[in-house]
């Protein structure tokens, strides 16, 4: 892995950790979704997955929630982004169907949390915590829908430029590994 395209990656989890920290005063309205879909298509498949698992585990660092039942939902869930744009979503560059994607990603982000939670609070909580959490899946799958139909092709196009710029650079300097 080239050095350049390390620090790169590393800015763009920094940015994604900061933004999400930033927006927590309002639940559920964020930018992690957009930004991950971002960032999974412009780096390659490992790359991607490699950002989401140290954006999670510091994520959970920062927020001291390192639980047995609520870190293992969030690596499933944001590594379901990957995995789909690389299969279901067959790397469309289509902001249409990628907000599409975001809508529904928001009610299935919610619901990968259930399982985990029933068994913490066992199985009678099902549908109570279904109810009151279908306003926050709501809410996700909106910002989701709108933030990547607005800023998901503007986003890329920047970003793109740089990643070419970064590819195109004459000192090259390699990590192995």
């Amino acid at each position: 892995m080239e050095l350049k395209r390390l620090i790169f990656m590393s800015m763009a989890i920094t940015i994604l950790f900061v933004q999400e920290q930033m927006l927590m005063i309002i639940p559920n309205v964020q930018f992690t979704t957009l930004l991950i879909v971002l960032y999974v298509s412009l780096f390659r498949f490992k790359e991607s997955v490699i950002m989401i698992i140290v954006y999670v585990l510091l994520d959970n660092l920062f927020m001291s929630s390192f639980h047995p039942l609520y870190t293992p939902p969030m690596f499933i869930a944001w590594l379901l982004i990957p995995i789909a744009y690389h299969t279901i979503l067959r790397r469309t560059k289509s902001e249409y169907k990628l907000a599409i994607f975001g809508l529904v990603f928001g009610f299935v982000y919610g619901w990968i949390f259930i399982p985990f939670r029933m068994l913490e609070f066992g199985i009678s909580e099902f549908w109570p915590y279904l109810i009151l959490d279908i306003p926050f899946e709501i809410i996700m799958a909106i910002s989701n829908f709108v933030t990547i139909l607005w800023l998901y092709k503007p986003l890329y196009r920047t970003l793109e430029l740089e990643m070419e710029r970064l590819d195109q650079s004459e000192n090259t300097y390699t990590i192995k590994g």
